[in-house]
C-alpha cells in the first residue's frame, strides 16, 4: 500500500508539472528578419534593435504622441544655465544578474551609443563632461546649451541609447559585445539561442514597471507573457500558411500580397503599422562610381518613385509618393530643393554622366533575398538606372549578409559595395539630427561615407533652433543642400503590415516599434 501511495503521488505531481508547463503563456512570432547581430549599438539594423527593446530599458521613451517621457530616470533638473542636467535613477533599477544599475553604468552607455549615432555624435560635441553624484544620480555638463537634449537620450529607434553594465558598455563601440545582460522587461535566453531557428526569451521576474499606463515606448512596461519565442521562417509563403494553421502566433511584417488571403482567414487580424517607412536609395561615396557628385546627381534624376512601390506593395491602401526628406505629414515635410528631381528623367541622367566621363564602371547593388518589404527595390533601381546608362550589378543574398557587407569601404572586388536601397521608419528620420543618412562626417559617418562640412554645419544649427519656423527653416537648407551632394534619395513612403491570431491582444494604439510588453495571449 505505501508503494501504491507513493506511486501515486508521484504521477499526481508530475501531472501537476505538466500542467503548469501548458499552463504558460507562450507567444511564438516571426520577425521581420533572423538575427545575428545583437549588439543594439554596433548594429543600426530593426531586428537588432527590436531585440535590444526586449532585453534593455532606456533612461527615457516616447509616448503615443512622440513627447519624452522618463523611464529609468526618477527626476532630473536643470541649471539656471542650461548647462548642467541633473539625473536621478528610480528604485528597483537592477541588472538580469542581480546586480544594481548605477549612474556609472549609464554615463559608460550613453558616450558608446553616442559614438555610433547621428543625434548621439552632436550632443557628445556638446558634451564637456559626465559626471557620477552618487550611485543613482550622474550629471551631463555641457560646453554648450543643447536645446534636444532629453530628445537625444530618449529616442526612440536606431540607435537606441540603451543602458548596459558598465564593463559591457566600455566595449569599443566600433566592436560587437559578448554579453546580453540588461536591466529590461525579458532576458534572453542565449543557451536556448539557435541561429537561423530560434531566440527565446522569458519574462523578468524581477523587473519593476512604472506606475504610469503604457503609451508609445514609455509608461508601465507590464509583461503578461512568459515566454517569446522568435522563430525564422525565410519563406514568406510558408510564415503564413504556419500562421493559418496555427503553428506561430504573428507575422511581424506580411508581404502585402498575401493581404488578400488573410483578410478573408478566420481566426486572424491585421496589424497596421501607426507610422510610415520610407524607402531610400543609398550610394557610397568612397569608391568609383558614386565618388563623384555628378554621377549621384545622375542617379537622382534616373531614378522614379512609384515603380519602387508599386512593385514592393502594390496596394495602394499602404503607399504614397512623398519627395519629403522627414516625410510627409510631418512637422517638417516640404519639397524644398526637390523640383525636377527623382521623376526618371532619363535625358538629364545620361547629360550628367557624359559630363563625368562616366566609364561604365558596375554599380554593385546586394539585395537582401529574405526581407519582403524591400526585396524588389534594388532590381526596380537597376531597371531606372541603365535606362540612363548606367551598368548594374544586383548580387542576391539574405538581409543579415548585407548588413555585414554594407560595412565594408572597399570596393566590390574586395567584399564591398556601390548602392543599397533599404527602409526607415518614420520615428528614425523626423529631423536633420536623428536622420542617420545625414550625417556627413566621413569615417564616422553610416555606411556610405559622405563627407561634407557644410553639411554638417547646417546640420548643427537645428541645435540652436527654438521656434517650429526656425526649425522648418534650417531643416529646408539642409534638405536642400543634402539632394545637391546626394547623401542619399527618398524613394516614397509605405505602411508595413503583420498579423497574428486573434486570441492575441495588442496594446491600442501599436507602439512605433514591435514590442512585446502589454500584449496578452488569451
Amino acid at each position: 500500500m505505501r508503494r501504491f501511495v507513493a506511486a501515486s503521488a508521484i504521477a499526481l505531481a508530475a501531472v501537476f508539472v505538466s500542467f503548469a508547463a501548458s499552463a504558460q503563456s507562450v507567444l511564438k512570432v516571426v520577425m521581420h528578419s533572423d538575427v545575428k547581430t545583437v549588439d543594439p549599438i554596433q548594429s543600426a539594423a530593426y531586428i537588432t534593435r527590436n531585440f535590444g527593446y526586449m532585453i534593455y530599458d532606456t533612461l527615457f521613451a516616447v509616448d503615443s504622441k512622440f513627447e519624452v517621457k522618463p523611464q529609468m530616470v526618477d527626476t532630473w533638473t536643470t541649471s539656471s544655465d542650461g548647462l548642467t542636467w541633473t539625473f536621478k535613477l528610480r528604485d528597483g533599477l537592477e541588472w538580469h544578474d542581480g546586480t544594481p544599475v548605477t549612474a556609472d553604468d549609464c554615463i559608460a552607455s550613453l558616450k558608446r551609443w553616442s559614438a555610433r549615432d547621428a543625434m548621439g555624435q552632436k550632443l557628445a560635441a556638446a558634451v564637456a563632461e559626465y559626471k557620477a553624484v552618487d550611485p543613482k544620480t550622474f550629471e551631463i555638463v555641457l560646453k554648450r546649451k543643447f536645446g534636444p537634449l532629453l530628445d537625444a537620450i530618449g529616442k526612440p529607434s536606431s540607435n537606441v541609447p540603451f543602458m548596459m553594465p558598465k564593463r559591457v558598455a566600455e566595449t569599443d563601440p566600433f566592436k560587437q559585445i559578448d554579453s546580453s545582460i540588461g536591466s529590461g522587461p525579458f532576458i534572453f535566453k542565449r543557451d536556448e539561442w539557435k541561429p537561423g531557428e530560434k531566440l527565446v526569451f522569458v519574462k523578468n521576474v524581477k523587473y519593476k514597471p512604472r506606475a504610469e499606463p503604457m503609451s508609445g515606448l514609455s509608461g508601465g512596461k507590464v509583461v503578461n507573457l512568459d515566454r517569446v519565442e522568435w522563430v525564422w521562417i525565410p519563406d514568406a509563403e510558408t510564415r503564413v500558411n504556419a500562421l493559418i494553421s496555427g503553428e506561430i502566433d504573428m507575422v511581424e511584417s506580411v508581404d502585402h500580397d498575401h493581404l488578400p488571403t488573410l483578410e478573408k482567414t478566420k481566426g486572424i487580424q491585421i496589424l497596421t503599422s501607426s507610422v510610415s517607412n520610407q524607402y531610400a536609395f543609398r550610394m557610397n561615396w568612397l569608391i568609383p562610381p558614386f565618388n563623384d557628385v555628378k554621377v549621384r546627381r545622375a542617379a537622382v534624376y534616373a531614378l522614379s518613385q512609384p515603380e519602387f512601390l508599386e512593385a514592393n506593395v502594390g496596394d495602394k491602401r499602404y503607399y504614397r509618393t512623398c519627395k519629403a526628406m522627414f516625410t510627409c505629414n510631418s512637422p517638417l515635410a516640404s519639397t524644398a530643393g526637390m523640383d525636377g528631381l527623382i521623376e526618371g528623367n532619363v535625358a538629364k541622367a545620361k547629360q550628367l554622366l557624359a559630363e563625368a566621363h562616366y566609364d561604365g564602371t558596375p554599380v554593385v547593388m546586394p539585395q537582401p533575398t529574405d526581407l519582403g518589404a524591400i526585396k524588389q527595390l534594388a532590381p526596380v533601381a537597376k531597371a531606372q538606372l541603365e535606362r540612363a546608362g548606367f551598368k548594374v550589378d544586383v548580387q542576391p543574398m539574405d538581409w543579415q549578409s548585407m548588413v555585414a557587407r554594407v560595412t565594408k569601404k572597399g570596393p566590390p572586388s574586395e567584399g564591398g559595395w556601390n548602392a543599397l536601397a533599404t527602409s526607415w521608419s518614420q520615428i528614425d528620420i523626423l529631423n536633420p539630427l536623428t536622420t542617420a543618412f545625414l550625417i556627413a562626417t566621413c569615417d564616422k559617418a553610416l555606411a556610405g561615407w559622405p563627407c561634407d562640412a557644410e553639411l554638417e554645419k547646417l546640420r548643427d544649427k537645428y541645435v540652436e533652433a527654438n521656434t517650429l519656423e526656425e526649425k522648418r527653416a534650417v531643416a529646408d537648407a539642409v534638405q536642400t543642400y543634402a539632394m545637391q551632394v546626394v547623401t542619399h534619395v527618398p524613394l516614397g513612403e509605405w505602411f508595413s503590415v503583420g498579423a497574428a491570431r486573434d486570441n492575441v491582444e495588442f496594446p491600442k494604439p501599436l507602439p512605433p516599434v514591435t514590442v512585446f510588453w502589454g500584449v496578452r495571449k488569451k
